[in-house]
C-alpha cells in the first residue's frame, strides 16, 4: 500500500487546482480523458493536445448530466484511458455508487480528490459563528452544496480500503496551505501527524492505475 505524502498549494480559484492537477500528473492525463464534474472544463485549454471529455450539470460540459439523479455513467467500460474527478463526489449522496463508476468506464487511470471539511469549519464551530462553505440553510435551496462532511483520516481510509481489486494505488497526497515560521513547528509538535492533517489540510488526492497497465509498463 502507497503512502501517504504531503504536498504544499493553495487554490483560490477553480483554474488554480486545474493547474495544480496538471502540473502534479500530467503523465497520467493522456488519451481520451473523462471529467467527471468539470464545471467551466478549465482542463480543455490546458490539455489541448488530448481527447477532453467533460460531464457536469452546471458549467461548460460537453454533455450535461445530473450525478446524484443517475444509476451509473453513460458510457461503455473501458471507455476512456484517464478518469478524473476533483471534488465533485462530496456534492452527491450516491458518492460510493459514483466512486466505483468512475473505476468501470476508466481502461488506465482514475485521479479522484475530496476536500478536508473539518480545515474549514474548524476554528467557526470553535467560536459558535460564522458560515461554513457549502453547509448551513440558506433560503433556497442551493445549487452547490455538500453532502458530507469528512476530515483527512476519513478520506485517507476511504481511498485506500474502496480501491477495486483490478486497481493499485498509486499516489496518495495530502495537500495542505503553504506556511512558514515558527507557529507551524509549533503546531507540527504539538499535535500528531493525523490531528496535524484534520485541522490544518485541505485536500486529499489519489491517483489509481489499473494492475494490467502496470504490468505492461513493467
Amino acid at each position: 500500500m502507497v503512502q501517504s505524502q504531503r504536498d504544499y498549494a493553495s487554490f483560490r480559484t477553480r483554474p488554480a487546482r486545474s493547474q495544480y492537477l496538471l502540473e502534479q500528473f500530467r503523465g497520467v492525463l493522456k488519451g481520451k480523458i473523462l471529467d467527471v464534474g468539470c464545471y467551466e472544463a478549465p482542463l480543455r485549454e490546458l490539455l489541448p493536445q488530448e481527447e477532453y471529455y467533460g460531464i457536469d450539470i452546471v458549467g461548460k460540459p460537453d454533455q450535461v448530466i445530473n450525478l446524484e439523479e443517475c444509476k451509473q455513467l453513460p458510457f461503455a467500460d473501458g471507455s476512456f484511458n484517464s478518469v478524473i474527478c476533483i471534488e465533485v463526489l462530496e456534492h452527491i449522496n450516491n458518492l460510493h455508487d459514483m466512486f466505483h463508476e468512475l473505476f468501470r468506464v476508466s481502461s488506465q487511470d482514475v485521479i479522484v480528490s475530496l476536500p478536508n471539511c473539518w480545515c474549514g469549519a474548524r476554528q467557526k464551530v470553535g467560536r459558535g459563528r460564522g458560515e461554513i462553505l457549502h453547509y448551513g440553510l440558506p433560503h433556497q435551496k442551493p445549487v452547490d452544496r455538500h453532502k458530507w462532511f469528512f476530515n483527512v483520516s476519513q478520506v485517507v481510509d476511504f481511498f485506500e480500503s474502496a480501491c477495486p481489486a483490478e486497481y493499485e494505488l498509486v499516489d496518495l497526497r495530502v495537500v495542505e496551505k503553504p506556511r512558514s515560521g515558527p507557529l507551524t513547528l509549533i503546531r507540527r509538535f504539538w499535535f500528531s501527524s493525523k490531528a496535524y492533517a484534520n485541522r490544518y489540510a485541505h485536500t486529499v488526492f489519489a491517483v489509481y492505475r489499473r494492475k494490467q497497465v502496470q504490468k505492461m509498463a513493467a
